[in-house]
């Protein structure tokens, strides 16, 4: 039985006992949150060593690094590396989107090293196994990789089952069209053949194979906008219409169900997506790419979509596709994995601390005694890049002939606020 199964029966499984103990949350809430499928626990029974790890407004919001190589760049070693940078910096979630040959050995790889749930794209790998040079897609070739990826121990699958034929046309409108490389893949292969979406056409085969390996749906955003100027349209918003309703069967079925969402959004268009999605979609867990909040900064995209994403968190996100410095530029190496995680985990921590998620800022007033007292250790411990922190210090007492540990290089003793607040105390 699948995680949501389970808890429609009313039984407890070791995962939500898990789940419930790292979010410091009764059990039984865990167990109606994922019963009412407001809530997912992704963790394929084939994947050894994966921790369980709850997503859910229930919980602390999530992170997922992306991962993979490309047709020109990285190999298995490397995205190995990649995958240990993203886990140092904090990852909850990984996603392998890797396209070329050789990807069912380098998913191995990943999941064995990762003990943390991982996700793919199904449609990135049919098409890989296609010849030609525009290879097109095969809708029987996708369900057996559904199938394979399932039985092999993939934990989640992004599928672009709610891009409909009607929709591309509304999406060709736009200033950049489908930047989801799913999104594309589907759209081109509907216009090509004249015919519906075959992932929407054969749904319940795919649920089918997921329940089996209880795989949790993480509902593709095939139209979701790749600029400011194509945020919140009428193709955006047909398909979530029809995310909507696959939702409600992946329930019925017992498959565990998230949303994807958007990319490129204004900011103040935010709290209305998450709160349209959490609508439409009955309250699942809604997984964001970004936003990203404007689309002149590349090479600091990892900035300007963490603002967006700390907003999505505060209204609605549960979990957090983090964008990289490369976002837009190039394939994403190891100092962009850990760039894109510490902004993210920022964003997810900030978010969470304005919702007033119970114990989400104890952390910064631990930071806070610690900075006071000058306690520059606890700082480093409490800090979310700890080594960097530390480092950036270090370089500092260097530089400046500094060795004593009472006031910092930006205010010197003379005007260190901290040593002043201390003889103000102590004159009392």
């Amino acid at each position: 039985m699948t995680q949501l199964q389970e808890a429609k029966a009313g039984a407890i499984t070791p995962a939500m006992r898990q789940v419930a103990a790292d979010e410091g949350v009764e059990v039984a809430r865990v167990l109606e949150a994922v019963a009412h499928g407001h809530a997912v626990i992704p963790l394929n029974p084939a994947h050894q060593g994966a921790r369980a790890i709850g997503v859910g407004r229930l919980f602390r919001t999530k992170t997922n690094a992306n991962i993979g190589r490309s047709t020109q760049r990285s190999a298995c070693r490397e995205e190995q590396r990649k995958l240990t940078v993203a886990l140092d910096a904090g990852a909850d979630f990984v996603m392998d989107l890797s396209v070329g040959p050789d990807l069912a050995n380098i998913r191995q790889g990943l999941l064995d090293a990762s003990p943390v749930p991982l996700g793919t794209v199904p449609v990135y790998e049919t098409v890989s196994r296609v010849t030609g040079d525009v290879p097109q897609m095969d809708a029987d070739l996708l369900l057996k990789v559904i199938r394979e990826q399932a039985e092999q121990g993939v934990d989640f699958m992004t599928l672009h089952a709610g891009l409909l034929k009607g929709h591309v046309g509304l999406a060709m409108q736009r200033i950049m069209g489908i930047v989801s490389r799913g999104g594309a893949i589907m759209a081109e292969w509907m216009q090509t053949h004249n015919r519906e979406n075959p992932l929407y056409e054969r749904w319940d085969e795919v649920l089918a194979i997921l329940v089996k390996h209880d795989v949790t749906v993480s509902l593709g955003d095939g139209l979701r906008p790749g600029c400011l100027a194509d945020a919140s349209d009428a193709a955006q918003f047909s398909e979530l219409d029809v995310l909507g309703e696959l939702v409600q069967r992946c329930r019925r079925a017992g498959v565990q169900v998230m949303v994807e969402g958007p990319g490129h959004v204004p900011f103040n268009q935010i709290q209305m997506n998450m709160e349209r999605e959490q609508k439409v979609c009955d309250g699942a867990p809604f997984y964001v790419l970004g936003p990203v909040v404007t689309d002149i900064a590349p090479g600091y995209d990892h900035i300007t979509s963490c603002i967006g994403a700390t907003a999505a968190t505060l209204h609605g996100a549960s979990l957090l596709c983090y964008v990289t410095p490369a976002e837009h530029l190039a394939l994403p190496d190891e100092n962009d994995v850990h760039q894109g995680m510490i902004a993210y985990r920022i964003a997810a921590h900030a978010g969470d601390v304005a919702r007033g998620l119970p114990g989400a800022r104890d952390r910064d007033d631990a930071m806070s005694r610690a900075r006071v007292a000058f306690d520059w250790k606890k700082q480093f411990e409490l800090a979310i890049d700890g080594p960097f922190a530390k480092a950036r210090w270090e370089k500092s007492r260097v530089e400046s002939g500094n060795g004593t540990d009472d006031h910092c290089t930006m205010c010197g003793p003379e005007f260190c606020a901290m040593r002043t607040t201390k003889r103000i105390r102590s004159e009392k």
